[in-house]
């Protein structure tokens, strides 16, 4: 199949709409369900290329969770810990292969953002997996393959509507990519940069010292930039991205989006969360809700007399906001990417408030003096990769 005629573009009165080769040949990708649109394939196309490269990266399987064409979050498939199943809404003896627990960290990143996601799995879709997707808002999901269990799951969901493609994972697309905007046809060389640990090598800062997980998390860090709407930062730990801040026109207001989807991550494991009791038959989406609320300013809104008994069995105890800042304090070991360099030190003093011991940045800017002086100031280690990884 050359071509491949869609519903509408990006809104709907955008017709007609289609993916094709332009230079003909066969189309990678094999719809197994649903009738995916124009904005499911963007998000299928790049999250695809960045649990490809996560997977070759890392050598471990790779999952990504894709919003309006830039990951919510994305994960390789570290094992899960009782909290973690707990946070993530999974059963506590309920058997995870690794590209599940992938699927579940990179959406367990931001699941507010993540809600109607599109899913991208590096390895081949299993039942585990599968059942995870059926108890949560997902449009669709590619991947290399999947087992006839996996399918069956995912056919079922949606009323039998739920997207699922297939793709060819020996595909190499052409080196020369086209845009059209207004008429006018942009052409570039695909971004084919090979993100590796050979990138780490330059150490500005006097702390050298760089674990193999903290190497691990910067090469996430980086790929997971490599696919975000720039301007871009990600925060990430033990191999999960924990909070992107994508698509701002500051440097700063991404470092401090990141960080404050890094804190509200980290705050989900706070012991009162952890203890909220909700009523029963209460969906995850309305659970993630009152969770985001719960943790913001708005709190009052959802334990107020008459709302809190809709939400829980027994009215929360409200999170201070000292307890907020003594639990954020506790968050440490966390690596900090950015897809272009800092231009001030505003960015390293908001990375540490979210326990940031790590950074990787490309450098370049004519302040790196100050910037490194800051990170040197905290103890922290600084690379300076030399390649800006803008996504546009």
């Amino acid at each position: 199949m050359n071509e491949l005629e869609l519903k509408y573009g990006c809104n709907p009165n955008q017709k007609p709409s289609r993916i094709f080769m332009r230079e003909g040949g066969e189309l990678p990708i094999t719809v197994l369900n649903g009738r995916p649109g124009y904005i499911n394939f963007l998000d299928a196309l790049n999250s695809w290329q960045l649990v490809q490269e996560l997977r070759s990266a890392t050598g471990l399987p790779a999952a990504t969770s894709f919003k309006h064409v830039s990951p919510a979050g994305a994960a390789v498939g570290s094992p899960l810990s009782d909290v973690d199943r707990k946070i993530y809404f999974v059963e506590e003896h309920e058997p995870l292969s690794p590209i599940a627990c992938a699927y579940i960290r990179a959406r367990g990143a931001d699941r507010l953002c993540s809600y109607g996601d599109w899913a991208a799995l590096s390895d081949v879709c299993d039942a585990a997996t599968a059942r995870y997707l059926l108890g949560e808002v997902s449009d669709g999901i590619i991947a290399p393959g999947y087992t006839d269990e996996a399918l069956e799951i995912l056919k079922s969901k949606k009323k039998g509507n739920y997207n699922v493609v297939k793709m060819n994972p020996d595909y190499v697309p052409a080196p020369q990519e086209y845009k059209d905007v207004f008429g006018i046809t942009f052409q570039q060389g695909r971004n084919h940069f090979k993100i590796s640990e050979a990138l780490l090598e330059n150490i500005v800062t006097v702390n050298k010292d760089l674990p193999p997980q903290a190497k691990t998390d910067m090469i996430v860090a980086l790929i997971t930039l490599k696919y975000t709407q720039s301007n871009s930062v990600c925060y990430v730990k033990d191999g999960q991205a924990i909070g992107v801040g994508a698509g701002q026109q500051s440097r700063i207001h991404c470092t401090r989006l990141a960080g404050n989807k890094a804190d509200t991550w980290w705050l989900r494991h706070h012991p009162k969360v952890l203890a909220l009791q909700f009523v029963e038959g209460i969906r995850r989406p309305d659970r993630d809700n009152a969770i985001d609320i719960y943790l913001s300013d708005e709190c009052d809104d959802l334990l107020s007399e008459g709302v809190w008994q809709q939400t829980f069995t027994v009215k929360p105890e409200p999170l201070t906001a000292e307890e907020k800042k003594g639990w954020i304090s506790t968050l440490s070991g966390v690596t900090c990417g950015s897809d272009a360099f800092f231009p001030f030190g505003d960015n390293v003093e908001r990375a540490r408030k979210s326990g940031v011991q790590y950074i990787a940045e490309p450098g370049g800017s004519i302040r790196d003096d100050h910037v490194i002086a800051t990170a040197d100031q905290y103890g922290m280690t600084m690379c300076f990769t030399g390649m800006r990884l803008f996504h546009h």
